[in-house]
């Protein structure tokens, strides 16, 4: 019980949270602390005068090393329950990590010189902390994939919401926290789940459950007659968790299943509220931050003017103009650094953007990939038309004919559109009106749950999105 407890999910500040990974974080956090120290004692081996006199002041100076490769593994990753790469590929994120390590730690000691590291020391240390990294990491993998150390959970339903579950959480990656013991066949529903455990019970619901150490049941009735009432609130009263599927995947894969969502579970649901605070701590985090970026970006902004200039001649166009959607459906334009040809839609017709795409420049090619293109935005963000994070903005003509296809498309214009948000993490690039469903699921999640906290974390994650090229196009 304790085990499965460990691989549940809980709510930060709002948000679903592995606590498995957080756990791992913080033991990732006294193991680096822990190779600053040892780091500084091998570099002083030979000198225990400068030894005793670095251990004196090394703590401060440890934990900021130690939060910061912390940060930046976030940052990269790391600290995700549905990240699919193999051993080459965390290799390659912690390698990359412990760069931004490198460069966060040199600006530190630039602005805080008291906090200064000896570059031996800091070398010792990094080396330490990235072997400490991976061996913890092979540990953690082979422990966490356990079956023994899920919590199992019964599906009741083997309908199409049962499909949902059965199609959309297939991989390892989804099913961290759980395993499914079966699906509950009730009367008279149509059985669509061809994987795992089909059956119809020869006890009641609530002795099989605990005879069979059941710890959730996730409810996905197709027709809600057939709900078995007084068996789930026996379930409720023995310690078994009963949720429906819409909470199932809101805790477990972090996006609302927006087609199976009746209109009276927006009404009720907690969430979608938006405080005087709240929105004025998101301002003050927008103003910051923009701030930040336009003046660590603008010699990079400059650089891509004079690129864009170069390649099409010095009276083309730099700036794109284009009318998105933002807060309360009211039109803006969002600006970009210009990656097409001027005429790319010289007939007027919105396109999306595709793979390949023969409209894109060669300087386009590069400025999409690493998002520089995005840049111009930042003052769309100080003049308060978009936030940095938040939906993606769409333009009038892709809103008008997804809202007439997609149900709740118009729910994401309660908040301020984002340079970045919790879809672009999750989901790559979308060009089609299916993309488009999926992304909204993870919106609304994020309309719904969104805090300052969820904010930093998607803030950090983005450096993922740039350095791996995730759903650019």
């Amino acid at each position: 019980m304790l085990a499965s407890s460990l691989l549940g999910t809980r709510r930060v500040f709002k948000h679903h949270v592995h606590v498995a990974y957080y756990w791992l974080a913080l033991l990732d956090a006294v193991l680096f602390t822990g190779a600053c120290y040892l780091g500084t004692y091998l570099y002083f081996l030979r000198d225990q005068a400068l030894l005793d006199s670095h251990l004196e002041t090394l703590l401060p100076r440890a934990l900021v090393f130690a939060i910061t490769t912390v940060l930046a593994m976030l940052s990269l990753g790391l600290y995700q329950p549905r990240l699919r790469e193999g051993p080459n590929g965390i290799l390659l994120r912690v390698a990359g990590a412990f760069v931004l390590v490198t460069i966060a730690m040199a600006a530190t000691f630039y602005l805080l010189p008291s906090l200064h590291l000896w570059r031996g020391v800091l070398a010792y240390s990094s080396v330490i902390a990235f072997t400490s990294c991976l061996i913890t990491r092979v540990i953690f993998a082979n422990t966490v994939e356990l079956e023994q150390f899920k919590r199992k959970i019964l599906v009741l339903g083997t309908g199409q919401r049962a499909l949902n579950i059965a199609q959309r959480m297939r991989r390892k990656s989804d099913r961290r926290g759980f395993r499914i013991a079966g699906y509950v066949r009730t009367e008279g529903e149509e059985t669509l789940v061809e994987t795992g455990s089909v059956f119809t019970p020869s006890e009641p619901l609530h002795d099989y459950a605990l005879a069979h150490d059941i710890r959730q049941i996730v409810v996905a009735l197709d027709d809600p007659a057939a709900l078995p009432a007084e068996e789930l609130m026996h379930c409720r009263t023995s310690g078994i968790e009963v949720v429906n599927i819409l909470d199932f995947f809101e805790q477990e894969a972090s996006k609302i299943l927006v087609e199976e969502a009746p209109r009276e579970w927006f009404i009720y649901s907690d969430g979608f509220a938006a405080g005087g605070a709240k929105n004025r701590g998101k301002r003050a985090l927008d103003l910051f931050a923009a701030f930040f970026l336009l003046a660590g970006t603008w010699p990079l902004m400059l650089l891509t003017v004079l690129a864009i200039k170069l390649e099409d001649g010095w009276q083309a166009p730099v700036i794109f103009r284009q009318k998105r959607v933002g807060l309360n459906g009211r039109v803006f334009d969002v600006l970009k650094f210009r990656s097409m040809s001027v005429d790319a839609e010289g007939d007027g017709k919105a396109r999306w953007a595709t793979t390949n795409d023969s409209r894109v420049t060669r300087v386009g090619q590069v400025i999409r990939k690493l998002r520089i293109d995005e840049l111009p935005q930042i003052v769309n963000v100080l003049v308060g038309d978009m936030a940095l994070v938040g939906p993606r903005p769409e333009r009038p003509e892709f809103v008008r004919e997804l809202s007439a296809s997609i149900p709740f498309f118009d729910k994401r214009h309660c908040v301020k559109p984002g340079i970045t948000g919790w879809a672009q993490l999750n989901y790559p690039y979308g060009a089609s009106t299916r993309d488009a469903l999926h992304k909204l699921e993870y919106d609304l999640y994020y309309v719904k749950n969104r805090s300052l906290f969820l904010d930093c974390l998607v803030i950090l994650q983005t450096a993922e999105v740039i350095l791996f090229g995730k759903g650019a196009r």
